[in-house]
């Protein structure tokens, strides 16, 4: 199975989708499902040297600049690393839909709380955490609760 990745700029995780091929069919589903989620297009798409992005693209955002470069897929690549962490903790997925649903929650769990650290001054660091965990409390009810 394939693990699909959209990530922003500034490497924030969009979305997330496991499939079981990796052809054109399998990167138009993406997109749609991508640019659903979405509230606007993206001005470029960074891939890498897969033919089929090409050809999805052409079909999904014919106006949308397509950058195919070695050393521009970092940003994506380096979003998997929390991914593998977490797979390893976990003794690998059970199946593929369970990794669809974990995956799902984890990219926008991950988002929260893992900021980029060397862009942040200490003090900006602990406002950003506080925050971060204020939102999981507001989210999870966890004063309700307790």
């Amino acid at each position: 199975h394939y693990l699909w990745r959209a990530v922003d700029q500034n490497g924030h995780v969009l979305d997330i989708l496991m499939q079981s091929r990796r052809n054109r069919q399998a990167e138009k589903r993406f997109f749609r499902k991508l640019l659903k989620g979405l509230r606007y297009a993206p001005r470029v798409l960074v891939t890498d040297k897969l033919k089929s992005y090409a050809a999805a693209k052409v079909h999904i955002m014919p106006g949308v600049e397509h950058r195919q470069h070695k050393g521009l897929n970092n940003r994506a690549e380096l979003s998997h690393q929390p991914t593998r962490q977490r797979e390893r903790q976990m003794r690998r997925f059970k199946s593929p839909g369970h990794a669809q649903r974990f995956l799902s929650a984890h990219g926008q769990i991950n988002n929260a709380f893992r900021c980029q650290r060397n862009r942040l001054s200490a003090e900006q660091y602990r406002h950003v955490r506080t925050q971060a965990f204020s939102l999981w409390n507001e989210v999870t009810d966890v004063a309700k609760n307790a």
